[in-house]
């Protein structure tokens, strides 16, 4: 049974896989914003939005978890922008309550400071975020209260693909080397399987070099120039995720050496008659698959120890759990690649390897349900949070795409069925399955161009004439291989869906990749109930649009004051306010007050006092909201010496 493509088409369906995915990871990773935050912030001193009437001596951050810190890492910045902590980090965790905090520098002027940090949280991934309080009364603020950008732009987009790239290396490898040893052992001479599990190799080990130079600026300042900071690797290095990484590239030198016996002396001995080698080829596969699942597991111990599952609930149950679904993962994924190259690329696969790697996948596709459904539960823990937060959502399209697959996968198992059908009859009548096969294909009018394809080529003695018949001689040898795995429709169809698998297989993994830079749902919702802020950060945010209509009671006294407040959430905003007549049309009044008060957090009234621009239209810039909430917003109008009034309107400013 063969299964070569003819030279003008052999490209195309696996071509069409490739944009298939490339299109999909484009979308993935163009929508995933920054990771986000796995350690939340609970608590701070003084809290956000706090007006304070003396400057504290230091400032204090409690997180959900164990985060690391440095003295970089709390900046607290007065209204010009001026650093006015002492930049030293103090660690005031006491028991399972973590705290860090910077003191403060002694006699703060009064107004609005800025406190900006990030960190790294227990599962490697970069935090951060801000907040503002002010000593005294609020003030204008040239600082902006949003934080920075850690772990996203250009070095986010490149680390999140080189993630992704480690992930489909390591199932490619793994994955494929299993199927290898476990299902197909003569396909360790096959040249297209080869190039399969090297590239795998060569993909995980170039990916794992760019995220161990990537960890710095991504974690840190963000910019792509620092991975030539030595320093700043130096001090990767000593972290936990990086003495990850280093282990994975001992790992892979490990696993190069799996490589080279896998397809050396594994691969002559799988070829060899000679009951001796047959011997050394048994206890080779005991060997290989030994040690490979070893230095498997090992690898899939670089990510459970420094991810989702090394923190939580039950890590020491969850992260053996969690090499057991990356091994599962590889074993199913892994195979099924190798699996489509052999159908593609290679002369023959038996149909008993191929039915070897259905009973596999399936006992595979087990293991990763009951490893999956422990995992969700884990970080998930509610149907709230299943359906309410990102994690949860990103989590039920990964279970669809796994149905999908599965779904697609029963109809390869149908076609692998019908195939050792077509092997039974074949062995009955006395036949090979190739010579079962040869015999198809060159049935009718094949049979004159089979048999003419055939005939041997005299070599003459010019070199180039003896080249181009040798050219000549293997397009024909293609062209008959074509024809035979061409001749059995079973092979065909078993074709047409291991690559449909292999389609949603390559999202499924992009969508895993997003999921694990997702803050877990579990988290999310503790936080939320923890943190002082959380109720204020469910508010939805957006440009405040309001229209109030205003009457003084004297003279011209009557029209609209229209409010508009952008961007319309915490931190600086600006302010535009039109006043109109009963027919619309701007007009000027002698003054006009705005007042912000947060009732719910005892904040405010915060006054705001515009400058007049045109006729009918005030404005100010760098309107500070301390927090979310639901703001009163109180707006005064003066239409002469005695008649004024006061109108209110009460919206959600996230």
């Amino acid at each position: 049974m063969t299964a070569t493509t003819a030279p003008p088409r052999s490209g195309l369906p696996l071509a069409r896989l490739l944009l298939v995915a490339a299109a999909v990871l484009g979308a993935l990773f163009a929508a995933a914003a920054p990771a986000s935050a796995h350690a939340a912030l609970l608590g701070s001193n003084p809290k956000a939005g706090a007006v304070v009437a003396k400057a504290p001596a230091d400032v204090a951050l409690t997180f959900s978890e164990q985060v690391a810190m440095d003295n970089k890492s709390i900046r607290v910045l007065d209204p010009k922008g001026k650093r006015s902590d002492t930049a030293k980090l103090r660690n005031l965790s006491k028991g399972s309550t973590v705290t860090y905090g910077v003191d403060l520098r002694p006699g703060l002027a009064k107004g609005t400071y800025t406190v900006a940090w990030q960190a790294i949280s227990a599962d490697s991934h970069p935090v951060s975020g801000a907040f503002t309080f002010s000593i005294g009364a609020p003030s204008r603020t040239t600082v902006s209260a949003t934080g920075e950008n850690v772990g996203g732009g250009l070095v986010g987009v490149l680390y999140g693909a080189a993630r992704y790239a480690s992930y489909a290396g390591f199932i490619v490898l793994a994955g494929g080397g299993a199927f290898i040893v476990a299902c197909w052992q003569r396909g360790a001479n096959e040249r297209p399987l080869q190039r399969l599990v090297v590239r795998g190799w060569l993909t995980l080990t170039a990916a794992t070099l760019v995220l161990l130079l990537l960890r710095a600026p991504y974690t840190g300042s963000g910019h792509l120039g620092d991975v030539f900071d030595l320093s700043a690797l130096k001090g990767v290095l000593q972290t936990k995720p990086g003495a990850a990484l280093v282990s994975r590239l001992l790992l892979l030198g490990a696993s190069a050496l799996f490589v080279a016996v896998l397809f050396g002396a594994y691969a002559r001995r799988t070829v060899s008659t000679d009951p001796e080698a047959a011997k050394e080829r048994k206890d080779l596969t005991f060997g290989l698959g030994v040690g490979g699942t070893v230095v498997a597991a090992g690898i899939a111990a670089t990510w459970a120890l420094t991810e989702h599952a090394s923190v939580g609930l039950q890590p020491g149950i969850a992260m053996p759990v969690d090499i057991v679904h990356l091994l599962a993962v590889a074993v199913w994924l892994g195979g099924l690649a190798a699996l489509l190259v052999a159908l593609f690329r290679t002369p023959s696969i038996e149909r008993a390897a191929v039915r070897r790697f259905s009973g596999i996948a399936f006992t595979a596709v087990c293991t990763l349900a009951a490893t999956g459904l422990y995992q969700s539960w884990r970080q998930v823990g509610s149907w709230s949070a299943l359906f309410g937060t990102a994690y949860g959502q990103l989590l039920m399209v990964k279970v669809g795409l796994v149905a999908v697959v599965v779904c697609i996968a029963s109809f390869s198992r149908r076609w692998t069925a019908r195939l050792s059908e077509t092997a039974a009859d074949g062995a009955a009548a006395g036949e090979t399955p190739a010579v079962a096969a040869e015999a198809v294909a060159t049935e009718g009018s094949l049979t004159g161009t089979a048999e003419q394809e055939q005939e041997p080529l005299t070599v003459p003695a010019d070199p180039r004439r003896a080249a181009q018949l040798a050219r000549q001689q293997a397009a024909r040898t293609v062209v008959r291989e074509k024809r035979v795995r061409d001749a059995d429709p079973h092979r065909t169809g078993l074709r047409k869906s291991v690559l449909a698998e292999t389609v949603v297989a390559v999202a499924l993994l992009a969508v895993t990749t997003v999921l694990t830079t997702t803050e877990p749902g579990r988290t999310e919702e503790e936080a939320g109930r923890g943190s002082s802020s959380s109720a204020a950060a469910a508010v939805p945010s957006g440009p405040v649009d309001l229209t109030l209509p205003f009457d003084t009671g004297g003279p011209k006294g009557k029209g609209t004051a229209a409010l508009e407040i952008t961007p319309g959430r915490s931190g600086s905003n600006q302010l535009h306010l039109f006043v109109n007549n009963p027919a619309g049309k701007p007009y000027d009044v002698p003054e006009v007050r705005i007042a912000l008060t947060l009732k719910a957090k005892k904040i405010g009234p915060l006054p705001v006092v515009p400058d007049h621009l045109f006729t009918g239209h005030w404005s100010a810039d760098g309107v500070q909201i301390p927090m979310a909430g639901k703001w009163d917003i109180a707006v005064t109008v003066r239409t002469s010496d005695i008649d004024e009034t006061t109108v209110n309107k009460t919206v959600e400013i996230g």
